[in-house]
C-alpha cells in the first residue's frame, strides 16, 4: 500500500496511511495479457481538447477550475477488457479527478459533492491542515500530476472513510492512467524497459485493489455501484480477476453472468469473450 501513496509528502500529507484500504463489510465495528507496446502517441494539440470548467469547493468555498475534455470532440478507438475507454485524441482518464487547488480536498466526479458534515470535518482536520499548496500553469496534465491528483483524491477518500466501491473506482481509475502511460512511452529511449516494467508492476498492485474493494463493495453496498449495476459490477469483477491472475473468481463470475436470467445479451456475450481469454491464459 506504500507505493499507492508514494509522493504525498510532497503535498504535506505524508501522514496518510492506506492501512487496510478497504473496509470488510463482515467485521464488527466498535495478469492480463499485454498487448505488443504501442508506438508513441503524440498528443500534439491536446489542449484543443480541453476548457476551464469551474467548481466551488465544499469544504473551503474557495471557486476554481480544472481542465476538463470536451468529449464532443473526442473519438473511442476501443474498449479494453476490464471497460476502459481508449480514446484517440486525448487520454480522458488523466481530467477524471476534480482537485481544489486551495485545501487539497480532492474526488472523482461522481463522489465531488456527496459530502456529509462528518466527512467535511475529518477532511479539513486532516487533509487541509496538511496540505501544501501546488501551483499549476500547465495548458495540459502530464502524467505524472494525473497521478498525484489520483493520489490525492484516494487519501481524502481514505480520510472521509469513503465506500469501498468509491476507493476501489479510484484505484482502477489510477490503472488506467498508469496503463495510458505505458501506451505512450517512447520505445526507443534507453529506459523503456525499465519503466514499462515499473508501470505494469504499479498496474497490476492497482488493479488488484480495485478487484478486492468491489468484491467487498458487492457484500455490503446497494446498487448502482459506482454507477454500475449488478451484472456490470459482476462482468468487472471477473475482468479484474483475470488481469490479475485470479482465475478462480473470474471462473465463477463468468459460470454466473452466463446463466444470469437478468445479463442482457451485451453483458453476455463480453462474458464468453473473457472465458475464452482466461482459458487461454491458463494455458499458456
Amino acid at each position: 500500500m506504500a507505493d499507492i501513496f508514494s509522493g504525498l509528502e510532497k503535498l504535506g500529507l505524508g501522514n496518510i496511511d492506506g492501512g487496510n484500504l478497504f473496509e470488510d463489510p463482515n467485521k464488527k465495528e466498535s495478469n492480463v495479457k499485454k498487448e505488443e507496446p504501442k508506438k508513441k502517441l503524440t498528443l500534439i494539440n491536446e489542449e484543443d481538447y480541453l476548457f476551464d470548467k469551474k467548481y466551488k469547493c465544499p469544504i473551503c468555498d474557495s471557486d476554481f477550475t480544472v481542465k476538463t475534455v470536451r468529449t464532443g470532440k473526442v473519438r473511442m478507438k476501443s474498449v479494453d477488457v476490464d471497460l476502459r475507454p481508449d480514446y484517440s485524441e486525448v487520454d480522458l482518464t488523466k481530467y477524471d479527478i476534480i482537485a481544489c487547488p486551495e485545501c487539497g480536498y480532492a474526488a472523482l466526479g461522481r463522489y465531488f459533492t456527496t459530502l456529509t458534515k462528518y466527512q467535511i470535518d475529518d477532511i479539513r482536520a486532516k487533509i487541509c491542515m496538511n496540505y501544501k499548496k501546488q501551483e499549476f500553469k500547465d495548458p495540459i496534465y502530464s502524467y505524472d500530476h494525473a497521478k498525484s491528483l489520483y493520489q490525492l483524491a484516494l487519501a481524502n477518500a481514505v480520510v472521509k472513510k469513503a465506500k469501498n466501491s468509491e476507493k476501489a473506482y479510484i484505484c482502477l481509475k489510477t490503472a488506467w492512467v498508469i496503463r495510458g502511460e505505458t501506451q505512450r512511452l517512447d520505445q526507443s529511449e534507453a529506459d523503456y524497459e525499465k519503466k514499462k516494467k515499473e508501470n505494469d508492476a504499479q498496474e497490476v498492485e492497482l488493479l488488484k485493489n480495485a478487484l478486492n474493494g468491489f468484491v467487498m463493495a458487492r457484500q455490503s453496498e446497494d446498487f448502482p455501484i459506482a454507477g454500475m449495476d449488478s451484472t456490470t459490477l459482476d462482468y468487472l469483477i471477473a475482468a479484474l480477476a483475470y488481469e490479475t491472475d485470479q482465475f478462480d473468481i473470474a471462473t465463477k463470475m463468468i459460470s454466473e453472468l452466463l446463466t444470469s436470467r437478468t445479463a442482457n445479451s451485451r453483458i453476455k456475450d463480453k462474458a464468453r469473450a473473457l472465458k475464452d481469454l482466461v482459458a487461454a491464459k491458463k494455458q499458456g
